[in-house]
């Protein structure tokens, strides 16, 4: 799993830097099942995870226990509740496994370590914020001006993966609507 993790860095940075070893012994290899939660709301997010294989769900839930999901990530993405690690602080976001996943985390205290002791680490980490920030301000600026049937042309379109993985459920929840329209337009396209 740890040579997904190498390359992912080599090509982030066009080349492998001297220290990656460093780097690299700093993560820790988990294996999860589907419906495990990394992240529950309340909880402090001490990791940050990179996905090898699977599919991760970050979400919010209502007060009527309803699932808004904030985005999904797949192989070769970083994922982590960014304001509560970076501030230790309560989380409002759940994070859940949405598939069997294999992945690799590096703690809080580490992470703070690698940043201060290697400037590359910090320039990809810098990276993920700024990939999570776009993607987020992008999906819902975009879904929000388009119709129930145009955000799922749009999903189609954008990340195909999504489509193909996940339950309609799930998808819905990304979407902003409800899995019985999501299924009456599923069968329109």
């Amino acid at each position: 799993m740890i040579e997904s993790l190498r390359q992912h860095i080599a090509h982030r940075l066009g080349r492998e830097p001297e220290n990656i070893q460093q780097v690299l012994s700093h993560f820790e290899e988990i294996a999860t099942k589907r419906g495990d939660h990394l992240l529950q709301a309340g909880d402090v997010c001490h990791y940050v995870y990179f996905v090898v294989e699977g599919c991760l769900q970050v979400y919010v839930m209502d007060k009527n226990g309803n699932e808004s999901t904030r985005e999904f990530y797949i192989e070769d993405q970083w994922v982590t509740d960014i304001f509560g690690f970076q501030h230790q602080s309560p989380s409002t976001e759940f994070i859940k496994c949405a598939e069997p996943s294999k992945l690799l985390r590096i703690h809080f205290n580490s992470f703070q370590t690698l940043s201060q002791q290697v400037p590359q680490f910090a320039a990809i980490y810098k990276q993920i914020l700024e990939v999570s920030y776009t993607n987020t301000v992008y999906r819902v600026n975009t879904l929000m001006a388009l119709d129930a049937l145009d955000r799922i042309k749009w999903l189609m379109e954008h990340k195909p993966k999504i489509m193909s993985r996940l339950s309609s459920k799930l998808i819905a929840s990304y979407l902003g609507i409800s899995p019985e329209t999501m299924t009456r337009l599923k069968a329109k396209l």
